[in-house]
């Protein structure tokens, strides 16, 4: 026997605490299981110690997870599946006593006991069910993740596998075994079992290796041996008896103590008086029982009744226990001799009494025969005498396990169907071979109806099964099978039936089959005739003698909660119970797919009210346990609804005070919303909603939980009687806390003649009572104008490029004619000077046409200047490289103008070609008087000018809008180029940019030089990371059906889901046995590349090198690519449609726009002649995208919520001086186009001139009223301020303290960072790296991006390891801003004359820029000094350096001004502030910026004197906006003497300052 002392001395020590030694059985499989990966497969008796055995493997895989003595506690979950939940309750508790020295977490999950998706993740063991484990890893959805984590998975009891649970087991191994292969993750199977004949076939279904994982112990291996007989017998020591009905137990036990007592035989039964006794005082029969040593055991009592007699029995007080067959399966309890009384069962899935199975029979005897007191046991067996030669065969020569897998073939083909595991008919056959039935059939196909002549492997067989049984599910409309091609496709109606496990019966009649097994029995009819009268609310069609009436009532019985006598009622309701809740689900789910909207509203609410066991018309404040039943029925007595409550008082609800408060908190805890929605047609047949919804209740973690509380919202149609719309969401627990409204947007059809209303419906997932309507009123919708029609693509001969005339243009292009589109707009961009827009799809070389009109300027106006606009700074970046290679052969400048590279002023004064993004040039076009070369701009080209309709379109509004008012000042013409995608409302567009018929193209989708091919799958699943875990396979069979050796683009949302996509999309190469062509199999192998805005720029760039030369064939990137760099592929998939809003934090849609971008990427014009696009979407967004990827997208503006910030511009900018200005302003908008177009998108009533007024007055009210407020600008006087948004200005005026810290705050809270993203999770993250900070923060506000973006400057200064790559990204996006802001803060501080604060934010532009704290050593700037190495920089050793350093002789000075700040992303010009100040009143003077100083320079800074004669000192202070240290600082002394009105005399300051020359 081996020690347990072996066992590895820290962690085995500590589980097996207590124990000196292993038994036999353990002792022979302790190596493989301690030491191995194998897996393994034990057959030993009961009662052998194989729970101890799992102990062992349990302790191997956490020694493999143990890094540096700690346990790696996320890294691995271990899942053990017991038969039944009572046996898991009882594991539960064995192990968390066993593991708990160790720390690791064991939980039950079955049935009974839930756990939240958060318990499931901090849990390292799980005790499960069969059934449990199955719906578990069914749902792909958020348990994807959990199923991986799975390392070790311990079947108990298999030999179940014959019995009816069977088929479960074997569904489960065969989905485990295909995620091995699939993910090529190591999964460890361990299977229990008792004795089996045909081990050996069981342990090839476990994939278990026969010479390593395998062990088969006899009956001899008992630790007490067992005698079978079939003899009464009486003894003084314990016996249980095993009866069959819990009714049965207290009559035997009387029954067995009458015997003894006539017999004169009970004092062998009598106990030595125990303390113990007199407990149980609920149970009666117990209290008589007991005295006499007999007690009964069954699962009706009471739990603590229960235990009582558990321990009474293990202590010897009992002697005769009778119970129930779940004894032998659940608690452990050993006995002397088991007698097992009559081998009839009662079934309650059959309504009818069966044959007790020989494995019961077996586990039965295995509870006789204790190992410490005995040396045999005794088993018996009392049964009819024809069962008897039955059970003397089983007993002595045991039959082979069958599979019962053929049964519910269906659902579990389904099942892994709707899981995405199988889609085609060969992975279906495949998927059979994984299964127990399969080596059956092979091992035995008499038995399967297979004769021996058929093929060896089955595959014949096995394809035969999967057809026929396609075609019943196909029939049931569970899956789609197209027998043709082979392909399976899963329904919602399958998916609901795999996801609440309802069989395939059930749904093929469509009437609940699940419960038709319940019998009436004679004895249940007066019963339950006595439940109808006493606890139906509603008519039982059926009545008493019917199973569907039986089942009505014991349904209503069980939600009026009624008492039942009768053991088997009892045990029916429990089954019916349990299976109605299930089954209401899954029809409120299909009514809600096939949007009946009465339907859906009852279905929800039955299950509701099956959950809480309430009527539906009950108080709602019966679902608070605390409120006494008597006040509720007064409640209901008088009437009184929620809402009069809730304006009640509490002394007016209950008379008595207490009682009253009590009432008023649980009116207030029902969850309730507030909605409100506002309606914008986007075209004549579709409206989008904008739907406001505010928690309006109080929340208590009691009552409520931590999360949230889920809500089920849909529009429908009374009139029709259909739900056009309909979503999940959650109500989080802050929210409801804050009152923080949540914003759902969606769009929905609306047909003409107009319906008169829609109503949006509102209905808790949990609360009876809790539902909220909001009506949806169409008289004042104003439909929008049809919109014109396409421009006609001609049947023209292609332009040769010779047609250009110009031979350095020409060499340009590697083609040698235009395309059809390009010849029919030659003539207008290269001949005319005319306003052009194009709108044509992507793809369709757009780009050409800029560079025409282009030409044009270079031709015809040599002197001025073309403006290039693109969108992106990839874009521009794009751009500057094509053309800055291309200008090799012309003679003309191109300078790139963005928020990364900002050239000085004399290259732009000098460019012929600018190419910029919106906020650039609109920053630089503000001040266009004294910038001589925005006047020289000739020709303004914006690409991508359908993203008017976006957040970022006010800018490219207010740039044509100015650049229309520059050039009717200037009076020079302007020619403005727009390029776009196929428009809907092309023509407001070009009334807007000046264009005539002549300038407007706009072609239509469908005119692609290459056609596409677009397919629209629809996912279901309200989470979002499962849906897009779900929508792996469908995006690898597209490339393996549309484009198995051309590349292929995989757009998705976030970086993270470019990496896990890739890594799925690899496994499921893996387990392809063999791709068709062999180079796709190279490719595949490592032919995947991601790319994303984290990358470094390096890795970008190979990425994209080898994607276009097509060394790799997929590329995952996320969606930015689709607008940055232009890579066509074959095929497009877009994967999945929303992102997460870092704002809103939600997940919201793409801009349309983006949509058909990414679509755009799809057909080669050079290889492809069609391309192919799949998209795949949330299944309830569906149509939306079917309706406008082939019809354009009309486009409206969004200046309405940004005016304010445009009129403050325009405003410093000197353009609009009064209200009417203002007015004038917003006529030249694009806004105003559409505003009258489209009235009610803005909230406009009607067209009328009047209301028009009205309406453009208000907004400009409002708007100045808002920056008045900011002090942004003060009526009758203009101030000018910097590019931020007003409401920053308007925080940091109102906080005027003193503290760089502070500044710091200000400036994180800056409205700019607003957007930045808080990821999933990453909350936690920031609280983490919080810790390692120096500055606290607000410890409740982990999920803002404000907090965010405070943490992310710490780090930055305090050169902090970051959690992530996507930190780092952000941190640039934080920096981008940074300056600029700052800047801003400095001229507010500035105005006010604040000293300390504009000190203290050029001390903050220093930290940013060389990324260090203030307080740091400044040596710290210079490159690779670090903390450790200062102490070298002693002051003696410093003066030796600097002694020689000026012995040496300097020749060159450096001509570079360009700052030393490696840590800021951008490249930064040096510069220094003059600020003068008077310190003594904390008082700001002067401020002046200065340049880079190269060698000498004089800066003369203008300043008024004090008014009061007199001496006074003022200091100077001297900063660089670049480097820490470099401050200096003189006092200037002043001597103020009275104005002399006769000499006029002006004292000049300049002797002063005149030894203070900058160098």
């Amino acid at each position: 026997m081996y020690r347990v002392i072996h066992v590895d001395i820290y962690i085995g020590q500590l589980a097996f605490k207590g124990m000196k030694r292993l038994n036999r059985i353990q002792s022979i499989v302790f190596e493989t299981a301690y030491n191995t990966n194998e897996n393994m497969l034990i057959c030993a008796p009961t009662g052998a110690g194989k729970t101890n055995i799992a102990m062992l493997t349990i302790l191997h895989e956490i020694r493999q997870h143990v890094q540096q003595g700690v346990i790696k506690k996320d890294e691995f979950k271990v899942v053990y599946v017991a038969p039944m939940k009572a046996l898991a309750a009882e594991m539960t508790n064995y192990f968390s006593k066993r593991l708990e020295p160790l720390g690791i977490t064991v939980k039950e999950l079955t049935g009974d006991m839930q756990l939240s998706k958060g318990e499931i993740l901090r849990t390292q063991m799980l005790v499960t069910t069969p059934e449990k484990w199955d719906v578990v890893t069914r749902k792909s959805v958020g348990d994807v993740a959990l199923s991986q984590m799975v390392k070790l998975l311990i079947l108990d009891e298999v030999h179940l596998l014959h019995e009816d649970r069977g088929p479960v087991l074997e569904s489960i191994v065969a989905r485990t075994l295909r995620q091995v292969e699939s993910t090529q993750s190591m999964i460890r199977i361990l299977g229990l079992s008792a004795t089996l004949p045909n081990y050996l076939d069981v342990a090839t279904f476990l994939h278990v290796n026969p010479y390593i994982g395998l062990f088969y112990f006899d009956g001899r291996f008992r630790p007490v041996p067992l005698g079978q007989t079939f003899v009464g017998i009486k003894t003084a020591n314990k016996v249980m008896v095993f009866v069959h009905a819990r009714n049965a137990t207290v009559r035997t036990a009387m029954g067995l103590r009458e015997k003894a007592k006539n017999n004169g035989h009970i004092c062998h039964f009598l106990s030595p008086q125990g303390s113990d006794y007199g407990q149980a005082e609920k149970n009666k029969q117990l209290r008589e029982l007991f005295p006499d040593g007999f007690s009964i055991h069954h699962a009706g009592m009471l739990r603590q009744d229960r235990n009582l007699v558990e321990n009474l029995f293990s202590n010897g007080h009992i002697k005769v226990l009778v119970c129930t067959a779940t004894l032998a399966w659940g608690v452990n309890l050993p006995a002397h001799a088991v007698v097992i009384k009559g081998t009839q069962i009662y079934a309650a899935k059959r309504g009818s009494f069966v044959d007790l199975g020989i494995l019961d029979v077996m586990q039965i005897f295995g509870r006789a025969g204790r190992p410490q007191f005995d040396k045999f046991g005794e088993g018996i067996i009392i049964t009819t005498h024809d069962k008897l030669s039955h059970y003397l065969t089983l007993l002595t020569q045991q039959n082979p396990i069958e599979s019962q897998f053929l049964e519910s073939l269906a659902d579990n083909l389904n099942a892994e169907i709707a899981l995405g595991t199988v889609t085609n008919v060969e992975e279906a056959v495949k998927w059979i071979s994984y299964t127990y039935l399969y080596v059956r059939m092979r091992a035995n196909p008499l038995v399967y109806g297979i004769s021996h002549k058929m093929d060896p492997g089955l595959e014949k067989h096995r394809e035969q099964l999967v057809i026929e049984v396609g075609r019943k599910l196909d029939k049931a409309r569970m899956i789609r099978f197209e027998e043709r091609t082979g392909f399976f496709s899963s329904t919602d109606l399958g998916r609901t039936a795999s996801h609440y496990y309802i069989k395939y019966n059930t749904i093929e009649v469509n009437y609940d089959c699940q419960n038709s097994y319940q019998i009436v029995r004679e004895e249940e009819i007066e019963e339950l005739d006595t439940l109808l009268n006493d606890f139906c609310e509603l008519p039982a069609p059926g009545g008493v003698e019917n199973n569907y009436g039986k089942i009505n009532i014991l349904l209503q019985t069980y939600i009026s909660r009624g008492e039942m006598d009768s053991f088997s009622l009892i045990s029916d309701s429990a089954y019916v119970a349990q299976n109605a809740a299930r089954i209401v689900r899954a029809l409120f789910e299909i009514a809600l797919r096939k949007r009946w909207p009465a339907m859906t509203y009852r279905l929800l609410n039955l299950s509701k009210v099956i959950d809480k066991r309430l009527w539906g018309w009950v108080s709602p404040l019966r679902q608070f346990s605390v409120l006494p039943p008597s006040v509720l029925s007064k409640l209901e007595e008088k009437n009184l609804t929620i809402d009069k409550m809730k304006d009640m008082r509490k002394d007016e609800i209950g008379e008595k005070s207490p009682i009253g408060l009590k009432v008023k908190q649980c009116v207030h805890q029902i969850p309730s919303v507030i909605m409100e929605a506002t309606i914008q047609p986007i075209t004549r047949t579709v409206l989008r909603v904008r739907l406001n919804i505010t928690p309006d209740f109080t929340w208590n973690d009691q009552v409520h939980g931590t999360v949230g509380e889920p809500w089920w919202i849909w529009v429908e149609d009374p009139t029709n009687d259909h739900i056009y719309h309909s979503e999940y969401f959650i109500v989080q627990k802050k929210q409801v806390i804050a009152k923080e409204p949540q914003l759902l947007v969606f769009t929905i059809p609306i047909f003409e003649p107009l319906p008169s209303q829609y109503y949006i419906r509102a209905v808790s997932d949990r609360w009876l009572g809790a539902e909220a309507v909001c009506i949806i009123n169409f008289q004042h919708l104003i439909l929008p104008e049809r919109h014109p029609p396409h421009t006609e693509l001609l049947d023209l001969q292609p332009l040769p490029i010779t047609a250009l005339g110009h031979r350095e243009y020409e060499a340009l292009y590697k083609f040698t004619h235009f395309n059809p589109i390009q010849t029919q707009i030659f003539h207008t961009l290269y001949h005319t000077d005319c306003n052009v827009l194009l709108g044509a799809p992507t793809g369709s070389g757009k780009t050409v046409a800029a560079e025409l009109a282009i030409f044009r300027v270079f031709n015809k106006y040599p002197t001025s200047k073309a403006v290039y606009i693109a969108p992106l700074k990839a874009l521009v970046r794009e751009r500057i490289e094509d053309w800055k290679q291309a200008t090799i052969f012309l003679d003309y400048r191109v300078v790139e103008l963005t928020g990364d590279v900002t050239p000085d002023m004399r290259a732009i004064a000098q460019a012929d070609l600018i190419v910029t993004t919106p906020e650039k040039w609109d920053g630089v076009s503000r001040s266009w008087q004294n910038r001589s070369y925005v006047q020289k701009v000739s020709i303004l080209i914006i690409d991508e000018i359908h993203l008017l309709g976006d957040e970022r379109g006010p800018v490219l509004e207010v740039i044509v809008s100015r650049t229309n008012f520059i050039s009717s000042h200037t009076e020079k013409p302007v020619r403005v180029v727009g390029l776009s995608t196929a428009l809907a409302n092309a023509r407001d567009l070009a009334d807007w940019l000046n264009i005539n018929q002549m300038g407007l193209f706009n072609f239509r989708p469908s005119v692609r030089p290459v056609p596409l091919e677009v397919h629209i799958q629809g996912f279901p699943g309200q989470h979002y990371c499962p849906r897009m875990a779900s929508m792996n396979k469908p995006a690898f069979q597209a490339i393996r059906s549309h484009s198995p050796a051309k590349p292929v683009l995989i757009f998705v949302s976030s970086r993270r889901q470019t990496r896990l996509t890739a890594l799925d999309l690899i496994a499921f190469l893996a387990t392809e046995d063999d791709p068709k062509d062999s180079n796709l199999k190279l490719t595949l192998a490592f032919g995947i590349g991601m790319h994303h805005a984290g990358l470094h720029e390096r890795d970008r760039k190979t990425v994209e090198e080898l994607f276009v030369n097509c060394k790799i064939q997929v590329l995952i990137a996320t969606s930015t690519l689709a607008w940055g760099v232009n890579f066509p592929a074959h095929l497009v998939i877009v994967k999945g449609t929303e992102y997460y809003d870092g704002k809103t934090r939600r997940y919201v849609d793409y801009p349309i726009t983006d949509v058909l971008q990414m679509m755009g990427r799809a057909g080669r014009p050079q290889f492809d002649d069609q391309g192919k696009a799949v998209i795949l979407v949330h299944d309830i967004k569906k149509d939306f995208y079917k309706k406008f990827l082939y019809e354009p997208f009309p486009v409206e503006s969004s200046l309405l919520e940004v005016l304010a910030d445009h009129l403050n511009a325009e405003i410093a900018a000197g353009t609009i001086t009064s209200k009417q200005d203002a007015m004038d302003y917003i006529t030249w908008t694009y806004f105003f186009r559409r505003l009258i177009m489209n009235p009610t998108y803005y909230n406009l009533d009607d067209v009328s001139h009047d209301t028009m007024n009205k309406y453009l007055s208000s907004l400009v009210e409002k708007s100045l009223f808002d920056l008045e407020c900011s002090y942004c600008i003060e009526i009758g006087e203009v101030r000018i301020m910097c590019l931020t948004k007003i409401s920053k200005i308007h925080a940091s005026r109102s906080s005027k303290q003193q503290d760089t810290c502070f500044s710091f705050l200000i400036y994180g809270n800056a409205e700019e960072y607003t957007d930045l993203p808080v990821r999933h999770n990453e909350d936690q993250m920031n609280s983490e790296l919080a810790k390692h900070l120096p500055i606290e923060v607000n410890p409740h506000s982990f999920d803002s991006s404000h907090t965010k973006t405070h943490l992310l400057l710490q780090a930055h200064f305090s050169h902090a390891m970051l959690p992530c790559p996507d930190y780092a990204t952000d941190t640039k996006t934080v920096l981008d801003q940074a300056i600029r802001i700052c800047q801003a803060m400095l001229d507010v501080a500035a105005h006010h004359g604040w000293l300390v604060t504009a000190l203290n934010i050029i001390n903050l532009v220093q930290m940013v820029v060389q990324g260090r704290w203030i307080h740091n050593s400044s040596l710290l700037t210079l490159p690779n000094i670090e903390l450790q190495h200062l102490y070298l920089f002693r002051y003696v050793i410093l003066l030796s350096i600097a002694k020689v350093c000026n012995l040496i002789p300097l020749l060159t000075g450096r001509q570079d001004s360009k700052a030393m700040a490696p840590r800021f992303p951008k490249v930064k010009d040096e510069g220094w502030f003059l600020i003068l100040g008077e310190v003594d009143k904390k008082e700001l003077i002067a401020l002046k910026r200065t340049g880079y100083v190269r060698n000498r320079s004089t800066v003369s800074v203008a300043f008024y004197t004090p008014e009061t004669p007199g001496k006074c000192i003022y200091t100077l202070y001297l900063m660089s906006d670049s480097y820490l240290g470099m401050d200096q600082q003189y006092d200037i002394y002043l001597n103020i003497i009275p104005a002399s009105t006769s000499a006029q005399v002006t004292t000049d300051v300049s002797d002063t300052l005149s030894h203070l020359t900058l160098k």
